[in-house]
């Protein structure tokens, strides 16, 4: 999974979070930092309100929180979520010593390798270097 740090960069370069079941998201600044949260319709949704969307706690007794903005949440995409915002600027996935590269095609039309630990990570950074261009 993709650190919270990575994640607010990625929405500072322009990476838009329109929720679906199965998204994970972390509520930062409410000491629940490390707590990590996944929509689904049975206890977490969406909700469009006029003020903008609102990710929603269902039937959670033990939460006093009914719900919270969308921009008051941080979305940690997965590997497959990232790898489809890349579009066709991907090429591939490839093991490097003790971990990953993914290689997409830069801005110049030339080949770049972003690594990290694991899968989702590399995805991350290459889709903050497509993001940046």
């Amino acid at each position: 999974m993709i650190s919270v740090e990575l994640a607010l960069r990625l929405r500072a370069a322009g990476l838009e979070w329109r929720p679906r079941s199965g998204d994970r998201f972390v509520i930062p600044s409410r000491e629940m930092d490390a707590d990590v949260f996944v929509v689904s319709e049975l206890t977490i949704d969406v909700h469009q309100a006029p003020t903008g969307p609102l990710i929603r706690f269902n039937g959670t007794t033990e939460w006093a929180l009914d719900s919270v903005p969308q921009e008051s949440v941080v979305w940690l995409p997965h590997e497959g979520q990232l790898r489809e915002a890349l579009g066709p600027r991907f090429r591939r996935l490839e093991p490097i010593g003790e971990g990953l590269a993914v290689v997409v095609v830069g801005a110049d039309g030339a080949e770049e390798r972003h690594v990290d630990v694991d899968a989702e990570r590399a995805y991350a950074r290459a889709l903050l270097s497509v993001l940046g261009s």
